[in-house]
């Protein structure tokens, strides 16, 4: 029988959408209970805010449900993530006031990226465009400034997560269709300082159908890979989230 845990809790702090959880947030407290190293996390279903999930570990495999749902499943990756290709912090500063998510943003109450968040409450990483890489794929930047409401002297593995998921949508083609995370891989090497300028950025990775891949990087003041991730995010009907 797979072993039984403590419960796994999504603060209504940490939403998306205005009645569920972030999806990089969910995914990285989910990741939690693993060990340490690249780890994929499936969101079956949106993560209901202030409910205690039920978490079981089976081998090296995570699953949080509520009730008879399915809420999130977790398991380790097989390889390695790899990085988006560097930017500067001038470079991403600048970049912030070209956000698109400044005209019209789908999630405003998002934790990682929305616009209707205060200062102290929200990471409002706000990615805009930057050069494309150089296999010619669109990217996006924004820097970040851990705040001491995150923690102690470093962000949470959670917030890390939170951080490296919505610049990846927003180099997807979240600016012409509402999507939301399905799927987040994600390798984090060390945690960011709380107060230290970061710089993240999301490259698009290509989309099918309802499907759209991308990817993150978060550095330090550095130049020095904190986290990498990939996501697969699912295009929805607006109306599920009126």
């Amino acid at each position: 029988m797979p072993d039984v845990t403590p419960p796994l809790t999504i603060p209504r702090r940490f939403c998306g959408p205005a009645s569920s959880g972030n999806g990089g947030w969910t995914a990285g407290a989910l990741a939690a209970y693993l060990a340490p190293g690249p780890v994929r996390v499936t969101l079956r279903k949106p993560p209901p805010l202030d409910t205690d999930l039920a978490v079981a570990l089976d081998g090296d495999s995570a699953t949080a449900t509520n009730g008879d749902v399915v809420v999130a499943a977790a398991s380790p990756a097989d390889e390695s993530v790899t990085a988006v290709e560097a930017i500067t912090a001038d470079q991403a500063r600048a970049a912030e006031s070209t956000f698109a998510g400044l005209d019209f943003h789908p999630f405003p109450t998002c934790f990682s990226c929305g616009t209707g968040r205060e200062a102290h409450d929200g990471l409002r990483i706000f990615p805009g465009r930057v050069d494309d890489d150089t296999e010619g794929r669109v990217r996006v930047a924004a820097t970040w400034t851990p705040d001491p409401s995150l923690g102690g002297s470093t962000a949470t593995l959670e917030v890390t997560w939170a951080a490296l998921d919505c610049v990846g949508g927003w180099a997807g083609d979240l600016t012409q269709r509402l999507m939301v995370l399905g799927s987040m891989t994600a390798e984090i090497r060390d945690l960011p300082k709380v107060g230290a300028e970061h710089v993240l950025v999301g490259g698009a990775r290509g989309s099918e159908g309802r499907r759209t891949w991308t990817a993150s990087t978060l550095y330090d003041a550095a130049g020095r890979v904190l986290g990498s991730a990939e996501h697969v995010w699912f295009a929805v009907d607006p109306a599920d989230f009126s």
